[in-house]
Protein backbone atom coordinates (compact mmCIF):
# COMPACT_ATOMS: atom_id res chain seq x y z
CA UNK A 1 0.00 0.00 0.00
CA UNK A 2 3.00 2.26 0.67
CA UNK A 3 4.71 1.32 -2.25
CA UNK A 4 1.42 2.26 -4.40
CA UNK A 5 1.27 5.71 -2.99
CA UNK A 6 5.04 6.43 -3.22
CA UNK A 7 4.60 5.64 -7.01
CA UNK A 8 1.47 7.85 -7.39
CA UNK A 9 3.32 10.49 -5.78
CA UNK A 10 6.03 10.23 -8.06
CA UNK A 11 3.97 10.35 -11.33
CA UNK A 12 1.98 13.14 -10.05
CA UNK A 13 5.47 14.77 -9.27
CA UNK A 14 6.78 13.93 -12.64
CA UNK A 15 3.33 15.14 -14.27
CA UNK A 16 3.87 18.73 -12.75
CA UNK A 17 7.43 19.33 -13.89
CA UNK A 18 6.11 18.19 -16.96
CA UNK A 19 3.76 20.91 -16.79
CA UNK A 20 5.91 23.69 -15.67
CA UNK A 21 8.30 23.05 -18.30
CA UNK A 22 5.38 23.16 -21.01
CA UNK A 23 4.63 26.30 -19.26
CA UNK A 24 8.00 27.26 -18.80
CA UNK A 25 9.14 26.66 -22.62
CA UNK A 26 5.98 28.59 -23.37
CA UNK A 27 6.93 31.61 -21.75
CA UNK A 28 10.43 31.80 -22.81
CA UNK A 29 9.02 31.27 -26.48
CA UNK A 30 7.02 34.29 -25.91
CA UNK A 31 9.86 36.22 -24.03
CA UNK A 32 12.18 35.53 -26.96
CA UNK A 33 9.39 36.33 -29.48
CA UNK A 34 8.84 39.59 -27.48
CA UNK A 35 12.52 40.30 -27.90
CA UNK A 36 12.30 39.66 -31.15
CA UNK A 37 9.58 41.79 -31.83
CA UNK A 38 11.06 45.06 -30.18
CA UNK A 39 14.84 44.61 -31.69
CA UNK A 40 12.46 44.80 -34.94
CA UNK A 41 10.76 47.48 -33.33
CA UNK A 42 13.89 49.47 -32.19
CA UNK A 43 15.63 48.12 -35.84
CA UNK A 44 12.30 49.90 -37.96
CA UNK A 45 12.07 52.85 -35.72
CA UNK A 46 15.59 53.30 -36.16
CA UNK A 47 15.44 53.04 -40.19
CA UNK A 48 12.07 55.54 -40.01
CA UNK A 49 14.26 58.06 -38.15
CA UNK A 50 17.09 57.81 -40.58
CA UNK A 51 14.92 57.80 -43.79
CA UNK A 52 13.25 61.54 -42.51
CA UNK A 53 16.15 62.18 -41.47
CA UNK A 54 17.52 61.70 -45.41
CA UNK A 55 14.64 63.04 -46.55
CA UNK A 56 14.68 66.09 -44.84
CA UNK A 57 18.38 66.93 -45.53
CA UNK A 58 17.72 66.44 -49.01
CA UNK A 59 14.64 68.64 -48.78
CA UNK A 60 15.97 71.46 -46.78
CA UNK A 61 19.77 70.91 -48.59
CA UNK A 62 18.72 70.41 -52.20
CA UNK A 63 15.15 70.81 -52.54
CA UNK A 64 12.36 73.74 -52.12
CA UNK A 65 12.87 73.81 -48.42
CA UNK A 66 15.82 76.38 -48.07
CA UNK A 67 17.99 77.93 -50.74
CA UNK A 68 21.30 75.58 -51.25
CA UNK A 69 24.24 77.51 -49.73
CA UNK A 70 27.37 75.51 -49.94
CA UNK A 71 28.70 78.06 -53.25
CA UNK A 72 29.19 80.52 -50.51
CA UNK A 73 32.43 80.46 -49.11
CA UNK A 74 33.13 83.15 -47.30
CA UNK A 75 32.01 85.94 -44.33
CA UNK A 76 31.79 89.12 -44.91
CA UNK A 77 32.52 91.95 -42.02
CA UNK A 78 29.55 94.01 -41.21
CA UNK A 79 30.54 97.57 -41.29
CA UNK A 80 28.03 100.56 -40.12
CA UNK A 81 26.47 102.82 -42.34
CA UNK A 82 27.98 106.36 -42.81
CA UNK A 83 25.60 107.91 -45.28
CA UNK A 84 22.61 108.88 -43.10
CA UNK A 85 20.36 107.39 -46.01
CA UNK A 86 17.34 104.92 -44.59
CA UNK A 87 19.61 101.85 -46.28
CA UNK A 88 20.74 98.32 -45.04
CA UNK A 89 23.25 99.38 -41.83
CA UNK A 90 24.66 95.62 -42.88
CA UNK A 91 26.26 93.82 -45.47
CA UNK A 92 23.75 91.23 -46.80
CA UNK A 93 24.80 87.77 -46.38
CA UNK A 94 26.07 85.78 -49.40
CA UNK A 95 23.79 83.20 -49.02
CA UNK A 96 20.51 85.73 -49.64
CA UNK A 97 21.81 84.72 -53.70
CA UNK A 98 20.38 81.09 -53.24
CA UNK A 99 23.51 80.18 -55.08
CA UNK A 100 20.55 80.47 -57.75
CA UNK A 101 19.55 82.19 -61.15
CA UNK A 102 17.11 85.42 -60.72
CA UNK A 103 15.14 86.72 -63.31
CA UNK A 104 13.72 90.26 -63.14
CA UNK A 105 12.93 93.51 -65.21
CA UNK A 106 15.06 97.10 -64.67
CA UNK A 107 13.41 99.65 -66.19
CA UNK A 108 15.45 102.49 -67.17
CA UNK A 109 13.84 106.16 -68.30
CA UNK A 110 10.59 103.64 -69.17
CA UNK A 111 12.49 101.26 -71.17
CA UNK A 112 12.18 97.84 -70.06
CA UNK A 113 15.29 95.67 -69.77
CA UNK A 114 15.28 91.98 -69.24
CA UNK A 115 17.75 90.95 -66.71
CA UNK A 116 19.24 87.67 -65.27
CA UNK A 117 21.38 87.16 -62.30
CA UNK A 118 24.17 84.66 -61.70
CA UNK A 119 23.77 83.90 -58.14
CA UNK A 120 25.92 81.11 -58.04
CA UNK A 121 28.52 82.54 -59.79
CA UNK A 122 28.64 86.04 -58.12
CA UNK A 123 26.98 85.42 -54.67
CA UNK A 124 27.80 88.39 -52.61
CA UNK A 125 27.24 90.68 -55.56
CA UNK A 126 23.20 89.04 -56.39
CA UNK A 127 23.00 88.98 -52.64
CA UNK A 128 23.77 92.71 -52.21
CA UNK A 129 22.00 93.42 -55.69
CA UNK A 130 18.27 91.35 -54.59
CA UNK A 131 18.61 92.69 -51.16
CA UNK A 132 18.83 96.51 -52.81
CA UNK A 133 16.09 95.76 -54.81
CA UNK A 134 13.91 94.32 -51.96
CA UNK A 135 14.47 97.50 -50.12
CA UNK A 136 13.70 99.81 -52.77
CA UNK A 137 17.07 101.33 -53.20
CA UNK A 138 17.24 101.37 -56.82
CA UNK A 139 13.83 103.37 -57.30
CA UNK A 140 14.22 106.52 -58.82
CA UNK A 141 18.27 106.47 -58.65
CA UNK A 142 20.09 108.29 -61.57
CA UNK A 143 22.50 106.35 -63.62
CA UNK A 144 25.12 109.43 -63.55
CA UNK A 145 28.09 108.10 -65.96
CA UNK A 146 28.19 106.98 -69.38
CA UNK A 147 31.07 106.44 -71.74
CA UNK A 148 31.03 106.16 -75.12
CA UNK A 149 35.21 105.76 -76.48
CA UNK A 150 37.47 102.55 -75.75
CA UNK A 151 35.27 101.21 -72.78
CA UNK A 152 31.23 101.55 -73.47
CA UNK A 153 29.23 101.30 -70.41
CA UNK A 154 26.48 102.97 -68.86
CA UNK A 155 26.99 103.34 -64.81
CA UNK A 156 24.00 103.34 -62.48
CA UNK A 157 22.70 103.08 -58.48
CA UNK A 158 24.44 106.04 -56.93
CA UNK A 159 22.02 107.89 -54.26
CA UNK A 160 23.84 110.98 -54.65
CA UNK A 161 24.15 110.96 -58.79
CA UNK A 162 28.14 111.46 -58.81
CA UNK A 163 29.91 108.73 -58.14
CA UNK A 164 30.70 109.10 -54.63
CA UNK A 165 27.33 107.92 -53.29
CA UNK A 166 26.34 103.96 -51.56
CA UNK A 167 24.05 102.49 -49.78
CA UNK A 168 26.29 103.15 -46.24
CA UNK A 169 28.65 100.15 -46.41
CA UNK A 170 31.28 98.77 -48.97
CA UNK A 171 32.11 94.81 -49.11
CA UNK A 172 34.09 92.70 -51.32
CA UNK A 173 35.60 90.22 -52.58
CA UNK A 174 35.78 90.92 -56.39
CA UNK A 175 33.63 87.69 -58.01
CA UNK A 176 33.41 85.99 -61.43
CA UNK A 177 35.71 88.13 -63.36
CA UNK A 178 36.27 86.94 -66.81
CA UNK A 179 38.61 84.75 -68.09
CA UNK A 180 41.32 86.25 -70.39
CA UNK A 181 44.30 84.91 -72.33
CA UNK A 182 47.69 85.48 -70.82
CA UNK A 183 48.79 88.53 -71.89
CA UNK A 184 45.72 90.01 -72.98
CA UNK A 185 42.63 91.96 -70.96
CA UNK A 186 39.18 90.87 -70.06
CA UNK A 187 36.45 90.96 -72.39
CA UNK A 188 33.11 92.66 -70.92
CA UNK A 189 30.79 91.44 -73.57
CA UNK A 190 27.48 93.42 -74.58
CA UNK A 191 24.98 93.26 -71.84
CA UNK A 192 27.00 92.42 -69.02
CA UNK A 193 25.82 93.70 -65.45
CA UNK A 194 29.09 94.04 -63.33
CA UNK A 195 29.94 95.98 -60.09
CA UNK A 196 31.67 99.05 -60.28
CA UNK A 197 34.63 99.94 -57.64
CA UNK A 198 37.41 102.42 -56.53
CA UNK A 199 40.17 101.83 -58.44
CA UNK A 200 42.89 99.03 -56.82
CA UNK A 201 40.45 98.43 -53.64
CA UNK A 202 38.65 95.09 -53.93
CA UNK A 203 36.50 95.54 -50.91
CA UNK A 204 34.70 99.13 -52.27
CA UNK A 205 31.95 97.46 -53.90
CA UNK A 206 28.23 99.11 -53.08
CA UNK A 207 25.48 99.75 -55.38
CA UNK A 208 26.98 101.45 -58.18
CA UNK A 209 27.22 98.52 -61.08
CA UNK A 210 27.40 99.35 -64.69
CA UNK A 211 25.66 98.07 -68.10
CA UNK A 212 27.77 97.26 -70.98
CA UNK A 213 26.02 98.09 -73.87
CA UNK A 214 28.99 97.19 -76.73
CA UNK A 215 32.05 94.47 -76.25
CA UNK A 216 34.72 96.26 -73.97
CA UNK A 217 38.01 95.33 -73.09
CA UNK A 218 38.15 96.82 -69.62
CA UNK A 219 41.62 96.53 -68.52
CA UNK A 220 42.28 94.44 -64.76
CA UNK A 221 44.11 96.75 -62.03
CA UNK A 222 46.04 95.96 -58.86
CA UNK A 223 42.90 94.59 -57.32
CA UNK A 224 41.88 92.68 -60.48
CA UNK A 225 38.70 92.98 -62.16
CA UNK A 226 34.90 93.67 -62.05
CA UNK A 227 32.29 91.24 -60.51
CA UNK A 228 30.36 90.41 -63.50
CA UNK A 229 27.18 89.20 -61.71
CA UNK A 230 24.41 89.12 -64.47
CA UNK A 231 23.30 90.33 -68.26
CA UNK A 232 20.79 92.03 -69.62
CA UNK A 233 18.88 89.15 -72.07
CA UNK A 234 16.28 91.54 -73.86
CA UNK A 235 15.43 95.43 -74.52
CA UNK A 236 19.32 96.79 -74.22
CA UNK A 237 18.14 98.91 -77.15
CA UNK A 238 15.61 100.64 -74.99
CA UNK A 239 19.60 102.58 -74.24
CA UNK A 240 20.07 103.56 -77.55
CA UNK A 241 18.30 106.73 -77.34
CA UNK A 242 20.55 107.71 -74.31
CA UNK A 243 23.73 106.56 -75.78
CA UNK A 244 22.92 108.20 -79.11
CA UNK A 245 22.53 111.54 -77.13
CA UNK A 246 26.03 111.17 -76.09
CA UNK A 247 27.80 113.00 -72.88
CA UNK A 248 27.01 116.50 -71.93
CA UNK A 249 29.76 118.39 -73.42
CA UNK A 250 30.35 115.86 -75.57
CA UNK A 251 33.62 114.36 -73.93
CA UNK A 252 33.96 109.82 -74.40
CA UNK A 253 32.93 109.96 -70.48
CA UNK A 254 30.65 111.48 -68.26
CA UNK A 255 27.00 112.58 -67.08
CA UNK A 256 24.97 111.27 -69.69
CA UNK A 257 23.36 114.39 -71.93
CA UNK A 258 19.82 112.35 -71.64
CA UNK A 259 18.84 112.76 -67.58
CA UNK A 260 18.62 108.97 -67.27
CA UNK A 261 16.80 107.34 -64.13
CA UNK A 262 16.06 104.02 -62.84
CA UNK A 263 12.06 103.66 -62.52
CA UNK A 264 12.50 100.33 -60.64
CA UNK A 265 13.83 96.64 -60.63
CA UNK A 266 11.66 93.95 -60.16
CA UNK A 267 13.42 90.48 -59.78
CA UNK A 268 11.95 86.79 -58.74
Amino acid sequence: MAKKKSNDMQAAAKKSLKSFEEKQNVVDHRIKVRAKDNRLAVLVTAAAFVVALVAQYSYFGFGPGVAKDFCVDFTQTPKPAVSGKPVPLLIPEASISECRDWTGVMTVNKSNLDIKLDGEAAPQAVANFVDLINNGFYTGISCHRLTTSGIYVLQCGDPEGNGTGGPGYTWGPIENVPVAAEGAQPLYKKGVLAMARSSNAPESMGSQFFIVYQDSTIPNDGAGGYTVFGEVTAGLAGLDKIIAAGVKGGAGDGEPKTTTVINNITIK
